[in-house]
């Protein structure tokens, strides 16, 4: 776990926040800020993006539910919910938002560095998850693009489909180009020579 956390905390109860600042402050982490609603949190989520959320799920104004939903949407900060209520609706939904962790007050400091321990483990996992997901995905997309700059160079010069590829490796180190621009290039290249065609 990252020795040093900046947590945002976010209750309406301020006997609440006052003893989790303390809790946590004692294990060395820094409270960035404290907010008393959802929409306090959205805004301080956004102004000081903590490495973790403590938040409450009833609240004035706007629910911690419907925080984290929005907060989510700009970008994923791990958050663990505080509520009184055990009720198993709340709980789903706050899984299905992709909530980290789950205390029921009154919450013990037992109870609260195992949980932080937990979500950030998660969080960590589903960053990494992320990531190679994303690298997927760009590596899926530059082999399309190599595909179709092979197939242009094919049609062009009558080259073999091994043939077309080292050319687009041979440009690539020639020109110290990652594949991808290479690829970019050539089929461009070919819209361009189509529309002057055309034209």
């Amino acid at each position: 776990m990252k020795s040093k956390l900046r947590i945002l905390l976010v209750d309406d109860e301020s006997i609440i926040r006052l003893d989790l600042r303390e809790m946590l402050k004692e294990h060395g982490h820094d409270i960035v800020g404290e907010g008393c609603n959802g929409e306090e949190a959205i805004a301080l989520a956004q102004k000081l993006s903590p490495d973790l959320i403590v938040m409450d799920i009833k609240m004035p104004v706007m629910d911690g539910l419907e925080a984290v939903r929005r907060i989510n949407a700009e970008r994923t900060i791990p958050v663990i919910m505080l509520t009184a209520y055990s009720q198993p609706e709340l709980i789903q939904q706050a899984t299905e938002l992709g909530v980290y962790g789950y205390l029921v007050k009154p919450i013990k400091e037992a109870d609260i560095l195992p949980t932080i321990e937990v979500a950030l483990a998660r969080a960590n996992e589903l960053f990494a998850l992320q990531k190679v997901v994303g690298d997927l995905k760009e590596s899926i997309e530059i082999r399309k693009l190599v595909e179709k700059a092979k197939g242009i160079l094919m049609e062009n010069y009558g080259l073999s489909e091994a043939a077309a590829f080292r050319k687009i490796q041979k440009l690539s180190m020639d020109k110290r180009k990652p594949l991808k621009e290479i690829a970019d290039a050539i089929i461009l290249a070919r819209e361009v020579n189509l529309d002057t065609a055309k034209g």
